[in-house]
């Protein structure tokens, strides 16, 4: 059990961390037209840092990219099972997790990024988190456009909620979706045919 005060500090400890690693942001670069995009790899995105990450750096891996919150009823179970599956895989099977916060489903993730860093370290997070982004309306991100471009749902394209996890081979294609009804520690036998 932790001492309020003692949990006070660890958190702002974690937020001046954070902020001691940050450098000015730069501009992200993605396809003007995200349907021409002929892999993950073609997209620039600004990780929990601020900063550009061309997505070529997973070239050769699988991934599953998700949308998370961290007041969410999936929170648990989801941050839990994306952890194991990191600890389990990334480096046996080179597996690689993307985690995109977002705020659109019943304001679950009001955090700034210190806050989300800190959520995520608390739940032994170690897999790559990225900056709060809308992955639905006129403001979605571009990555996030392609990706239900490519792997449409259920009932539309748009995302339902929290937690909706996409499957990416080794070539940056989105070969599976999957809702926020499926854990992931089922997706293991999914993602065997990608490894």
């Amino acid at each position: 059990m932790l001492v309020p005060g003692l949990q006070l500090f660890g958190t702002a400890l974690c937020a001046l961390r954070l902020l001691s690693t940050r450098t000015s942001p730069v501009m992200a670069s993605t396809p003007e037209d995200w349907k021409n995009a002929s892999s993950i790899y073609d997209f620039t995105v600004k990780d929990i840092n601020g900063q550009d990450v061309s997505l070529e750096k997973y070239k050769g891996h699988a991934a599953i990219i998700v949308n998370v919150a961290s007041k969410c009823g999936l929170t648990a179970t989801n941050y839990k099972e994306l952890a194991e599956l990191h600890d389990n895989y990334a480096d046996s099977k080179g597996l690689r997790i993307l985690a995109f916060p977002c705020n659109q489903f019943n304001s679950q993730e009001p955090g700034n990024s210190e806050e989300i860093v800190c959520f995520a370290k608390s739940k032994n997070a170690k897999f790559d988190l990225f900056e709060k982004i809308d992955v639905n309306g006129n403001n979605s991100h571009p990555l996030w456009k392609y990706l239900k471009y490519k792997q449409g749902g259920t009932l539309g394209d748009f995302i339902k909620w929290n937690f909706t996890k996409f499957i990416i081979d080794k070539n940056g294609q989105p070969v599976e979706r999957h809702g926020p009804n499926v854990d992931p520690a089922k997706l293991v036998s999914n993602l065997e045919k990608y490894w």
